[in-house]
């Protein structure tokens, strides 16, 4: 396996920003996901819709795609991308109090937006957790990872082929 030369490290040791201005401008893709563990008490109040401060799910929903949005101002070398669509989505897994939420972007860019889809699904995941910590301050995120990317150079990625 050959080693990468960091690509935000000039030659002189400096950080910069990535120059994509040669990169041809492709649709490209992502898909990230974050699952928030809690007890089975906020989980219930979290599905009852039950909680004090109003729903969660629109909210951390709203939340999600807004910090998409925000990635280029958020992660210091990322750049600012025209995003074409977010989306946030949330599941139960079969334990009753695992939360998985799925969050995908979509752009035709110079550069991929993988950093988007993992804000949105962090910063989704962070809502809930505030949302539903005067019932549970042990709730756990957990798993923030890229499930899938496609376009640019690189091509596809999955995580599952990866495996």
């Amino acid at each position: 396996m050959s080693v990468q030369k960091p690509s935000h490290i000039s030659a002189d040791g400096s950080i910069s920003m990535v120059d994509v201005s040669a990169k041809a401008v492709t649709a490209r893709s992502a898909r990230a996901e974050a699952r928030v563990v809690m007890s089975l008490d906020a989980a219930r109040a979290l599905r009852e819709a039950t909680l004090g401060k109003g729903d969660a799910f629109v909210t951390a929903q709203l939340a999600g795609i807004m910090a998409a949005k925000q990635t280029g101002t958020l992660i210091p070398l990322a750049h600012p991308l025209p995003l074409a669509h977010v989306d946030v989505r949330f599941a139960w897994c079969e334990d009753e109090r695992t939360l998985r939420i799925e969050a995908s972007a979509s752009t035709s860019a110079q550069t991929g937006v993988e950093m988007e889809a993992m804000v949105a699904a962090s910063i989704a995941a962070l809502t809930i957790y505030d949302m539903t910590k005067a019932i549970d301050k042990g709730i756990r995120i957990e798993a923030v990872r890229l499930l899938e990317k496609s376009g640019g150079k690189s091509g596809r990625w999955s995580a599952e082929a990866s495996a």
